[in-house]
């Protein structure tokens, strides 16, 4: 068996997106995880056009310029959004049978980690889209996203992310927040993906609130700002060298 092969049977994502593109249709895709209950991920909403997104997502579409990254890119909703507009995207994502679905779609997609150095561009707009920033994974990670962020953005570049500030599970009736310091930072999760038989491995997600995105921007040569508030706790963020 090829190596790519055993890589798509441990793809759950992408075999959820390959059967709505092929069938119209998807069974449960799964989502567990230590820190909380079983949950799905409605398969449908990766295939959702431009009228259907979030305000945030359609914000972040319309300030995309120049040569543009997506980044995790699952079916290629926003790239092809991108596309109707009259742009270009590249895009990228872990998963051989979602790429798979992008290229039968007419995009540019490759399937790549964004973390694999051998992986090169000079883009002007990178998009980290539908909670872009769980792909950095852990807070630790920070300083290694923005190094990494430094080699693929041109000299006038930004990083367009939305995110969401999970303090809100942690509210009391009195509108207090109960969050241990002590602890991890709490919007680190671990997730595991499952889609019919097909059981994915345990990966690393960031959750993250704005002012300790733009402490650690600051930290790491880079400045935030916020471009937006949506409706609960999440929001989108512009990342550009300071």
């Amino acid at each position: 068996m090829q190596n790519k092969d055993i890589k798509a049977l441990k793809d759950p994502m992408g075999a959820a997106i390959l059967d709505y593109f092929k069938n119209g249709r998807a069974a449960k895709l799964r989502v567990f995880s230590s820190q909380f209950d079983e949950d799905e991920i409605p398969v449908e909403e990766l295939f959702r056009e431009y009228e259907q997104m979030p305000y945030l997502e359609k914000m972040a579409l319309g300030l995309s310029r120049g040569q543009i990254l997506d980044v995790g890119a699952g079916s290629g909703c926003h790239s092809l959004a991108l596309q109707k507009m009259g742009k270009s995207a590249t895009a990228i994502d872990i998963s051989p049978l979602a790429v798979s679905v992008m290229r039968e779609r007419g995009l540019d997609a490759r399937q790549v980690d964004l973390f694999d150095e051998s992986f090169t561009g000079n883009y002007d707009t990178i998009l980290m889209l539908m909670n872009g920033s769980g792909i950095i994974g852990t807070i630790d990670n920070m300083p290694k996203f923005f190094s990494r962020m430094r080699q693929l953005l041109a000299p006038d570049g930004f990083i367009l992310m939305d995110s969401s500030d999970l303090k809100y599970l942690y509210e009391d009736e009195d509108g207090s927040f109960e969050i241990d310091l002590a602890a991890d930072y709490y919007g680190q999760l671990d997730y595991r993906m499952q889609y019919k038989n097909i059981k994915g491995e345990v990966f690393d997600w960031l959750y993250i609130d704005f002012q300790t995105l733009s402490y650690h921007a600051g930290q790491n040569g880079f400045k935030a700002e916020l471009v937006a508030e949506g409706e609960h706790y999440d929001y989108l963020a512009k990342l550009s060298l300071s």
